[in-house]
């Protein structure tokens, strides 16, 4: 098992965004120094939840205060960018940082990114497909030219070129059946969904295997990402005890609302193509800490958290992305510390 951590630069209390930075970037470096494999950073316009809207250029920034951790986008909203810009972007970063970047990618779903940028949200998945498609092409193609729906291009050899070859290792954020069963057919490994419970991410692994394997792609190296919030204490007693701390402090309206939701701005219905979100999405946090403790979060005491992972291996998942508070308010020597407990006590199970 791999360990990863997500970052979202979430923004409390109005604080500057310079300590939200700051704060993450150390918590990145942290990472690297206990042992993480990687660290992924998400995308974000126009409000708190999530400070970073350039987060190629976030990475680059990153690229140059680590040495060996990988830098995981978490992810692209291709829909919000021109995809040719992408991938040179994407390119530059992987040839700076010596092959380090593992390419996240997603649709997106926030109707105030899309109506911040103009676009049309019932575009998104085709907007999607066709930017990865030019993504692909420019990454491996030399002349390569593409005429489509959205997106056009002249005749282009990307300068540079991905040091990682032939490109480097995608993955698709998965939140319904229907992108899970829509990619692992073209073999792209997928991002688990966080809010998921454990027999959904369960099931998505299995879809994603068996028609990957039926479509001819080789399913026995595959790095399937599944994202957990994690949290391990000393004793099952204490571990429980935060939860309800945290739960209790979690301000839900300011991250689960009608800005951030799927919805058309015309219609003020669901999105096309967003239906698997009806009744879902809203719902977002707003469930019992019985109900995170028993299907959804990793957290317990050493003991139970490394039976958690272990059964999320079998699952399928190769690679553990952890949020250990990304919309808690805690103070960093506080995450520092979780995140050290948990590097010193969980992972060495697993190495």
């Amino acid at each position: 098992m791999k360990f990863s951590s997500f970052l979202l630069f979430h923004r409390f209390d109005d604080r500057p965004v310079r300590e939200v930075y700051e704060y993450n970037l150390a918590v990145a470096e942290l990472l690297e120094e206990v042992g993480f494999d990687g660290v992924w950073i998400s995308e974000h316009h126009f409000r708190d939840y999530g400070t970073v809207p350039d987060l190629l250029n976030m990475l680059s920034y990153l690229a140059g205060r680590t040495e060996r951790l990988r830098l995981g986008t978490g992810v692209v909203v291709l829909p919000l960018h021109n995809p040719l810009r992408v991938a040179e972007s994407a390119a530059q970063l992987d040839l700076l940082s010596g092959g380090r970047l593992d390419f996240g990618v997603g649709r997106g779903y926030q109707s105030i990114e899309f109506d911040g940028f103009g676009i049309d949200l019932a575009e998104a998945r085709d907007r999607f497909d066709e930017s990865l498609q030019i993504l692909l092409g420019a990454w491996t193609t030399d002349n390569f030219r593409h005429e489509g729906t959205f997106y056009s291009t002249g005749e282009v050899n990307l300068m540079p070129r991905p040091l990682q070859r032939p490109h480097p290792p995608i993955y698709v954020a998965a939140v319904s059946p229907e992108t899970v069963t829509r990619y692992a057919g073209q073999g792209i490994p997928i991002l688990a969904d966080p809010a998921a419970p454990f027999h959904r991410v369960e099931r998505a692994a299995q879809k994603w295997r068996e028609v990957a394997g039926a479509a001819g792609h080789g399913t026995e190296r595959a790095e399937l990402v599944v994202s957990r919030s994690v949290y391990v204490a000393p004793t099952v007693e204490q571990a429980r005890a935060d939860q309800e701390r945290f739960e209790k402090a979690f301000d839900r309206a300011r991250i689960f609302n009608e800005k951030s939701a799927p919805i058309d701005s015309r219609t003020q219905q669901f999105a096309k193509g967003f239906e698997y979100w009806q009744d879902r999405y809203l719902k977002g946090g707003d469930v019992g800490t019985d109900f995170r403790w028993e299907q959804l979060e990793v957290i317990g005491d050493p003991e139970r958290v490394i039976a958690q992972i272990k059964m999320l291996q079998e699952f399928g998942f190769s690679n553990l992305m952890c949020d250990f508070g990304s919309t808690r308010a805690m103070p960093l020597d506080d995450m520092l510390s979780t995140i050290r407990f948990f590097a010193k006590e969980v992972m060495p199970a697993f190495r």
